[in-house]
């Protein structure tokens, strides 16, 4: 059985999705049941991530995880721990966990650190794994823009090969349908180009109709102009360094693994925009 976390949001959703349409049988491991998608094949069961004992109740029997990562918070690390944890407990022997592109402990987005760390303790675990690196979202870019239509943050002029929702999840289908051959693998998921924020501006402004345009903010500027949201510093971190990462050259390298894997290529921006798929 094929396991699936996070399939009430936008990844897990589109691979619970898939793999209904393969025929398979999967547990969808949910916190909220009443939003769980009615898929044939599938079962649901009730579970948070940092809910130990009810994780290995509901990954009872499953042999292949989807581990897609949890909401942004101060504490997802630990709730990624506590549910690694409980997932070898439960007998799982594959876990495939969406990741972060060039995560490492010292990587410049600050998040990337936590994708690290949890990588680490699948490693530890004992437990079969793969690792799909995504790169920023594709499907994000066009909200980088505020209300005028400026993207603002320090990037400078460098390049992300920002990957497409939809692409990652085809390649996490083709990894559960067919997990040994996978097994230890890690793979950096990009789209097919590099672009500046003044690229990806031009694309946004005429994929939507409208005029968007990029300011390079120095650091100091990117702290001050979030300073109104009253979010919490860690948050606030992981909003600049979105953009610290790309102006790096951390998240700019180009790489096969989305064709090869998924056997079309990669979306590009300009085609997400086109066929009205870059919502997010």
């Amino acid at each position: 059985m094929i396991g699936v976390t996070g399939a009430t949001g936008r990844l897990g959703g589109r691979v619970a999705r898939r793999l209904a349409a393969a025929g398979v049988e999967q547990r969808l491991l949910v916190r909220d049941p009443a939003r769980a998608p009615q898929l044939p094949g599938s079962s649901v069961a009730q579970a948070s991530f940092d809910d130990a004992d009810a994780v290995r109740a509901g990954l009872d029997g499953v042999s292949v995880l989807l581990m897609v990562s949890a909401a942004e918070s101060e504490d997802r690390l630990d709730q990624h721990l506590t549910f690694v944890d409980a997932a070898a407990a439960a007998g799982v022997e594959q876990i495939v966990y969406t990741s972060f592109y060039g995560a490492a402990p010292d990587c410049t987005f600050t998040l990337g650190r936590d994708h690290y760390a949890t990588e680490q303790r699948i490693r530890a675990s004992g437990v079969g794994f793969t690792f799909l690196r995504d790169n920023f979202y594709a499907d994000f870019m066009p909200a980088l823009a505020g209300p005028d239509g400026v993207i603002r943050g320090p990037a400078g002029d460098g390049r992300v090969a920002a990957v497409a929702v939809d692409d990652v999840a085809d390649v996490a289908t083709a990894v559960l349908l067919d997990p040994a051959p996978h097994a230890g693998g890690t793979y950096g998921l990009t789209g097919p180009e590099s672009l500046t924020l003044d690229e990806v501006a031009a694309v946004v402004s005429t994929g939507l109709g409208r005029p968007i345009t990029y300011y390079p903010e120095s650091q100091a500027e990117a702290y001050a102009s979030r300073a109104s949201y009253g979010a919490p510093d860690w948050q606030v971190d992981a909003w600049v360094s979105t953009y610290t990462a790309i102006a790096e050259g951390e998240v700019a390298a180009v790489t096969d693994d989305v064709p090869r894997l998924a056997g079309h290529p990669a979306t590009s921006l300009a085609e997400l925009l086109r066929e009205g798929r870059a919502a997010y």
